[in-house]
C-alpha cells in the first residue's frame, strides 16, 4: 500500500494478512489469560465468591483485554507483545503512529470483531477490505502493517533503536532548526521501521539534504539516518 507523507514522499507499507494478524492476536491472548489467572488466583486467596466474585472476574476479563491492547499500542510504538514476535504493528493510515484516542477506539469495536467466536467478524472483514482493516480498524482509521528492516542486522536494529539515548547529544549549532522541521524528521524516526527500505532511505536523504545546510558541526560524512538521529537528539538537548 502507498501512502503520501506530509513530507511529499509517496512510501510503501506492507498490509499484514490474516495469518500473522492472527498469530499475534493468539499470543496477545495467551498473556491476557495467563494475567487474568493469576488476577483470580489473588482473588480467591483472599475468600471473595459468589455474585461479588463474578462480578470482580467480569470486570478483571473486561479491563485486562481492554487497557492490555492500548497501553501496548500507545506506549510501545504500536505493538502490543504478540504484534512485536511477528513483527507487525499499528499505524494510523496517514503513517503516523497511534494515539490513545485512536487506540480506544479500534479496541473497544473488537467486542465486535470478535463475534461470534474467534473473531469471524474482523477475519471477514479483512478479508473483504482493500486494506485488510478490521471493523475496529476502519473505525479509527488505522491499518496493521509488516514491519521492514532491510535485511539489517539485529546489532544495527538494536543501534537504531537505542541511539537517541545511549549516546551523548553532538555539540552542534542546531538553531536554524524550526520546530516544523524537529516534527518532520521526528516523525520520520518513529515511523521508519515500517516503511519500505527504498523509501525509508530515499526520505532520509531528502531530509538531510534539506537541513544539512542548516547545521553546524556535523561530520560531512555521516549516513542521512544517523545524522537525522543525532540531530534530534541534539535539539531535545537544548529545549
Amino acid at each position: 500500500m502507498s501512502i503520501a507523507t506530509p513530507e511529499g514522499v509517496d512510501v510503501q507499507l506492507a498490509l499484514a494478512g490474516v495469518g500473522s494478524r492472527f498469530i499475534a492476536t493468539a499470543i496477545d491472548q495467551a498473556i491476557q489469560l495467563a494475567i487474568v489467572v493469576a488476577a483470580m488466583g489473588g482473588l480467591a486467596l483472599t475468600g471473595v465468591g459468589g455474585e461479588l466474585g463474578l462480578a470482580v472476574f467480569v470486570a478483571t476479563v473486561f479491563i485486562v483485554q481492554f487497557t492490555y491492547d492500548v497501553a501496548f499500542e500507545t506506549l510501545a510504538s504500536g505493538r502490543t507483545p504478540g504484534k512485536r514476535w511477528t513483527g507487525l504493528r499499528v499505524l494510523r493510515v496517514t503513517g503516523a503512529p497511534v494515539g490513545f484516542v485512536t487506540s480506544a477506539v479500534r479496541n473497544l469495536l473488537r467486542l465486535v470483531d470478535a463475534l461470534p467466536g474467534m473473531y469471524g467478524v474482523g477475519i471477514v472483514a479483512v478479508l473483504a477490505s482493500p486494506r485488510n482493516q478490521r471493523l475496529g480498524d476502519m473505525a479509527a482509521g488505522t491499518l496493521v502493517v509488516r514491519e521492514r528492516r532491510g535485511g539489517r542486522s539485529d546489532g544495527q536494529q538494536a543501534v537504531d533503536a537505542t541511539r537517541s539515548w545511549t549516546a551523548p547529544p553532538p555539540t552542534w549549532d542546531v538553531s536554524a532548526i524550526t520546530a516544523d522541521e524537529l516534527a518532520t524528521v521526528r516523525r520520520f524516526l518513529e515511523r521508519r521501521a515500517a516503511l519500505n527500505p527504498d523509501a525509508r532511505h530515499r526520505l532520509a536523504d531528502e531530509l538531510a539534504v534539506r537541513l544539512r545546510p542548516k547545521v553546524v558541526g556535523p561530520p560531512e560524512d555521516q549516513s542521512s539516518e544517523v545524522f537525522l538521529e543525532e540531530l534530534s537528539a541534539a535539539k531535545a538537548a537544548r529545549l
